[in-house]
């Protein structure tokens, strides 16, 4: 089996204060992508930077706490790669991939937009260079003979089945239908499967990002934006999708859950 996990740290620091260093010992995963680091590797506490047992990547931010992206490993990569050859992008802490045995993955956070403003414009470039890139791995890949998983914070919920409040957000960012058309050519003519809502068909979520503010958690009034796409050969191998929603509010240490893709797929480290 090949497992992979992804979660928005929603600040590492922040997060291994709150049960992040815990939740890692705990995991079972051979791969975990993390979103929104908000740190430089060198500011992170020595059992964060490098905990025993992984190999550890970063794509951090030029601006400063914000952003960043990461990729552990139980299996050391034989290269990594920080963006996807944009002059505007490749600095911002959003994308970083790493080649495995077999399989390519890559953790994403893409920017959250706001409508109708310069930041909603700046998304909408990102999604452009990000498509044509998305395609470039996926060809390669093939070429390769190697599959390819993306996974991270998508900041866009796809259907009315990924959100709690879909009428109230229709004009809001994370929600425009420019961006869920732009998801469908994602999960359609650009070669990706959304293995998790593959493995739950027909029902709301599961959703992995609820606010902090007010009572979205108590309420269960969440966004699934958290997602696994990944190549055919490897889609027809998942076997189960996980999403770790805390107990209680208490317990969260990021606004974000991990969501956890197995795959009957040689583990990377496997013999």
């Amino acid at each position: 089996m090949f497992t992979v996990t992804t979660i928005n740290v929603n600040g590492l620091r922040a997060a291994t204060a709150k049960g992040f260093t815990e939740w890692l010992a705990a995991s079972t995963a051979d791969v975990v992508c993390l979103q929104e680091v908000r740190a430089e590797a060198h500011q992170l506490a020595d059992a964060v930077r490098e905990p025993e047992g992984w190999h550890t990547y970063y794509a951090p931010s030029v601006l400063k706490g914000r952003a960043g992206v990461a990729v552990y490993s139980r299996t050391e990569a034989a290269a990594h790669r920080i963006g996807f050859g944009s002059a505007e992008f490749d600095q911002a802490g959003r994308w970083l991939e790493v080649d495995l045995p077999g399989v390519t993955v890559a953790s994403l956070y893409l920017p959250t937009g706001e409508a109708e403003t310069p930041k909603q414009d700046e998304k909408d470039r990102f999604l452009a260079e990000l498509a044509e890139h998305l395609v470039r791995m996926r060809e390669k890949a093939a070429a390769d003979g190697r599959e390819v998983l993306v996974c991270g914070d998508w900041n866009i919920g796809h259907t009315e089945a990924d959100i709690k409040n879909w009428k109230g957000n229709v004009k809001k960012s994370g929600f425009l239908p420019s961006e869920r058309a732009w998801l469908d050519r994602v999960f359609g003519e650009l070669g990706y499967h959304d293995v998790v809502r593959n493995l739950h068909p027909g029902q709301a979520g599961p959703y992995s990002w609820w606010s902090m503010r007010g009572k979205a958690f108590d309420n269960d009034s969440g966004w699934r934006i958290d997602y696994h796409a990944v190549t055919t050969g490897l889609a027809k191998t998942a076997v189960t999708a996980t999403t770790g929603r805390a107990a209680t509010y208490a317990e969260r240490w990021s606004d974000h859950a991990p969501v956890t893709v197995a795959f009957d797929f040689p583990s990377p480290g496997a013999a």
